[in-house]
């Protein structure tokens, strides 16, 4: 839950920033490549987070890095994130401001968990349906867990909307632990 809540609050800051200094597309690209980066190579956030390496050579290595590859001012994000030992939270803090993007943009991201991959009929309904309940256009990030043993999870926003098998089995056990035999 702390990823989360440090993700919006250094995501929504940095939002106000880039939409301030018009400089939302250049900073939502250079992020969205960034994130793609941190993805296939490791490397370089395990040395930001590492405890044992110092401060200034964190920040020595992000200014040497990303100056002349990011925006300046995301350089001096990713500073205040060192400073601040926030810098592990990066890849959440990128994907919500990508979310804070695609919103301004007038499209919701909404992550779907199955425990099976859906058809596209059902895709496509699902998309219908959630096009309607929020106005917007539906980008859908499909995710597998075979623990939820049936039916699905809705991430939207800060919405949740838990329609799994294995909610209603864990509902059912609460309420059947309350029942007394005599």
């Amino acid at each position: 839950m702390l990823a989360q809540e440090v993700a919006k609050k250094y995501a929504g800051g940095l939002f106000l920033s880039v939409t301030e200094r018009n400089l939302i597309d250049t900073a939502h690209d250079q992020l969205r490549d960034l994130k793609e980066f941190l993805e296939s190579d490791t490397m370089l956030l395990d040395f930001l987070v590492a405890p044992h390496v110092l401060d200034e050579n964190k920040l020595s290595l992000v200014r040497d890095v990303f100056t002349g590859r990011l925006d300046r001012l995301l350089v001096e994000f990713l500073v205040v994130l060192v400073n601040k030992h926030r810098i592990k939270y990066l890849r959440d803090i990128i994907d919500e401001f990508i979310r804070l993007v695609k919103a301004e943009r007038g499209i919701a991201l909404v992550t779907v968990i199955t425990a099976v991959p859906i058809t596209d009929g059902e895709r496509q309904k699902l998309i219908r349906k959630l096009a309607v309940r929020t106005g917007m256009t539906i980008e859908l990030d499909e995710k597998i867990d075979r623990r939820i043993i049936a039916g699905m999870i809705l991430i939207l926003h800060n919405e949740i909307i838990d329609g799994s098998v294995r909610r209603g089995l864990d509902n059912l056990e609460g309420q059947l632990s309350k029942v007394r035999v005599h």
